[in-house]
């Protein structure tokens, strides 16, 4: 009985390392080969992370500019009378859902933004990825995950 146990334990130990390897072994490739015929330049990159940049940047302004106009919503509601305030309160939900709504759909697509411009940088070599604004910046990130929370 052992005998058996201990066989079939080699078996799906064997297979399940084969399969990690097989699974494994094409990533690390291509993690490591530059995309034949997408080669980036040093200035291009640079473009590229400016852009980022400045979708960031716009980001953050546009957060601002919500939270502006909500302080005016909440303002109006609490200085109208009480026979009003409901419908202002519906309209400050209402609005605030909206803006979650937007804010989750422009982080998804940011973030896959992200995520090619950092492999395009891996692709590049570990000084490119060193030299972007946007790892050199990695600060403002945190500001808006304290925004978030």
């Amino acid at each position: 009985m052992k005998k058996q146990t201990l066989s079939n334990f080699l078996i799906r130990f064997t297979l399940a390392l084969a399969l990690t390897m097989a699974i494994w072994s094409p990533l690390q490739s291509q993690a490591t080969e530059p995309v034949k015929g997408k080669s980036i330049t040093d200035s291009k990159m640079m473009e590229s992370c400016q852009e980022m940049m400045k979708k960031k940047q716009e980001m953050m302004a546009e957060m601002k500019a919500q939270d502006v106009e909500l302080a005016a919503q909440v303002e109006k509601m609490n200085s109208a009378p009480a026979d009003k305030k409901l419908d202002l309160i519906a309209a400050v939900v209402t609005r605030l859902v909206e803006q979650r709504a937007a804010m989750h759909a422009n982080r998804a697509e940011m973030q896959e933004e992200m995520m090619t411009h950092m492999m395009r940088h891996m692709q590049m070599g570990k000084e490119s990825m060193s030299q972007c604004p946007m790892m050199k910046g990695m600060g403002g990130m945190k500001e808006m995950k304290s925004s978030d929370e």
